[in-house]
This record gives C-alpha cells, structure tokens and sequence, in this order.
C-alpha cells in the first residue's frame, strides 16, 4: 500500500500543468452522504494537503436530519444545526467552502436529479481529485454496516466523475450557466477493505478529532469518543493513517 505524509507520494505525471485550469493550485471535492462523513473519511488529508497548497471543498447530499437519538430533538431543529456544525468542522481543517444538496437524511437515492447536481459542482469547483465513502462495500470486517446513504453517495460521486462531467451532452442545461465539461484526475475512496494508499495523519490527528468534535449534536462533550478514536485509529505501530482506495484516471 503507498503510503504518504505530503504530496511526494502522488504519482502524477501532469502535476504541474494540470492543476486546477489557469490558478496553479490543485482542488479536491469530497463528495459525502452527511454532516462529518467527510471528517471521519477524509479530514486529516484535507487539512494536510490544503497546508501544502491544496483548496478542499466539501459536497454534503442530506441534511443529516435524523442523526440523533435525543428524544427532544426535532428533524426541523436538527438540519440548520448539522449544517453549522459542518461549516465550524471545515473551518478547523481550512476547507474552502462547504455546499450542502440537503436530501432527505435515510433516503438518499441514485436518481438523475442527484447526479445531475454532483455533476454541476464537479464542473462548478473543477477538481482535480474527487474524495468519497465506499459505494460497493455494505458489511465491513463483519462489525459495522456501511450505511445505505454512504453507498450511494459513492456511487453517485463515481458515475458523476465518470462519464457525467466529462461528456458535454450530459446536463447540457449546464452549459447555459457557463459549466463546461470537466475530467477530474484522481479519485479517493475511503476505505477499510480495498485501500491501496494511506495518508499518515499522525502529526494532525488532534486536529481531526477537533474537527470532529464540532458536531456537537453527535457526540456531545466528546470525552467518550476522544478515548475510543484515539485506540481505535492507531495502527500497530502507534502511527494514525487514512485508508483510500485510490483511482487514477485513465488519460
């Protein structure tokens, strides 16, 4: 598994030409299902890399209005609260911007709609590297289920990237706006099972879990889950890694 701590470890030929067109940076959109799946996913590697030059961008397709099992919370009180709690996660890691589809939370489904709408902020934002949850796995190391609306957003992200945003006469409305195709480079998956490059998070892991710790409604005060990540994360050499399923485009 190629395993990287900076940039070095991208293996792209075109790096210096193919930065996002005519800015001479690269961009990243991390396409995900809820309020602080990108976190979890892929937070370490959007703060790292956005110091080493990178612009991340995040693409939220529910409204994460079912995520709490507090009886006194309402769906109508938990979206804009989810949606706050995003925006201070990304602040912490130094994510450009955050854009939320707002999709009902449990029901996210492969619709034209929704792909349509990956497709515009692909052509929108022009990344050169798409981040995104698993769409293939649904029982992991037979101790956790790969939610429904995970799977999906994966998937949506993939099909978005190819063929959706490259073919001109896919969405041709958004030409009217002025969104040109656009061929995304690299895809990221995080991933437990079929990862085949790492990104070592060691010296930013506190920061990921402050990024984390955000999300108030989800985990409140956060001393329970600072202990559990913090054991939970470290590999057998005491090291923190992010696991990505990485695709390189075929040019």
């Amino acid at each position: 598994m190629e395993r990287t701590s900076s940039l070095e470890g991208l293996a792209v030929s075109e790096a210096s030409t193919e930065a996002s067109e005519g800015h001479g940076v690269k961009r990243a959109l991390v396409v995900a299902a809820h309020p602080d799946d990108s976190e979890f996913g892929c937070g370490g590697t959007a703060a790292l890399w956005s110091r080493q030059g990178w612009e991340f961008y995040y693409l939220v397709c529910t409204n994460g209005n079912k995520g709490s099992a507090d009886p006194e919370m309402t769906p109508e009180r938990l979206a804009p609260l989810r949606q706050e709690e995003q925006r201070a996660a990304a602040r912490r890691l130094g994510v450009k911007d955050v854009f939320f589809l707002n999709y009902e939370d449990g029901e996210l489904s492969y619709t034209r709609k929704l792909l349509g709408d990956v497709v515009r902020h692909i052509r929108l934002i022009r990344p050169y590297a798409v981040f995104t949850s698993d769409p293939e796995t649904i029982i992991v190391r037979d101790s956790f289920v790969n939610h429904s609306d995970h799977r999906c957003a994966g998937l949506v992200a993939i099909d978005a990237v190819y063929p959706a945003a490259r073919d001109r006469w896919n969405f041709p409305e958004h030409l009217e706006e002025g969104l040109e195709p656009h061929n995304v480079k690299e895809i990221y998956i995080w991933s437990m099972d079929k990862g085949n490059f790492c990104v070592d998070i060691t010296d930013i892991v506190d920061l990921k879990i402050q990024a984390l710790l955000e999300h108030k409604t989800q985990f409140g005060d956060g001393a329970e889950f600072l202990q559990f990540v913090k054991e939970r994360w470290r590999d057998e050499s005491g090291r923190y890694l992010e696991r990505f399923r990485r695709v390189v485009m075929f040019r």
